[in-house]
């Protein structure tokens, strides 16, 4: 599962899980390490690998430069994609209501971060058209369902009903 911060890709993870019985990893409590200190590359990919090695799985989060490694093993990649306006405004609201708190990874403190706004306000120019090369290079290998509205993530729950 993909898409831009704010879309909701932890929600939906944690409800889609639950609807469809699969265990979820959410790539961010592997990724970052206390304090906000990235994993090192080399390190990161082999986690994501044995992540993806399990017979079946939802696997949240972004990390374009692992795309390769859910891609090869998934059977869908599930594309959330809100208005930028509706993911900036979703990441507020989970500052403030988890200022200070370890919501994202332990020892990430929830907090403000500009160079984060930044990347949200520019993830339809900058990450998107990495995200659409990778699923492009995988065509045909695995469905894709894009998500753009509460209500079709509510239909796509309700589907497994």
């Amino acid at each position: 599962m993909v898409g831009s911060g704010g879309a909701g890709k932890s929600t939906f993870a944690r409800e889609l899980s639950d609807v469809a019985n699969l265990p979820v990893f959410h790539l961010d409590e592997y990724y970052w390490r206390p304090g906000w200190v990235e994993s090192a590359r080399d390190e990161w990919r082999i986690v994501q690998r044995e992540l993806a090695a399990a017979e079946r799985w939802i696997l949240e989060g972004n990390y374009r430069n692992t795309y390769d490694i859910r891609f090869d093993r998934a059977d869908t990649v599930i594309v959330l994609a809100p208005p930028r306006r509706v993911c900036i405004f979703r990441a507020l609201l989970r500052v403030v209501k988890n200022w200070h708190k370890s919501t994202q990874a332990p020892g990430c403190p929830e907090h403000l971060d500009f160079g984060f706004l930044h990347w949200l306000w520019r993830f339809p120019y900058d990450g998107r058209p990495y995200l659409d090369e990778a699923l492009a290079q995988y065509q045909g290998r695995f469905d894709v369902v894009e998500l753009t509205t509460k209500r079709a993530v509510r239909r796509y729950l309700d589907s497994f009903s």
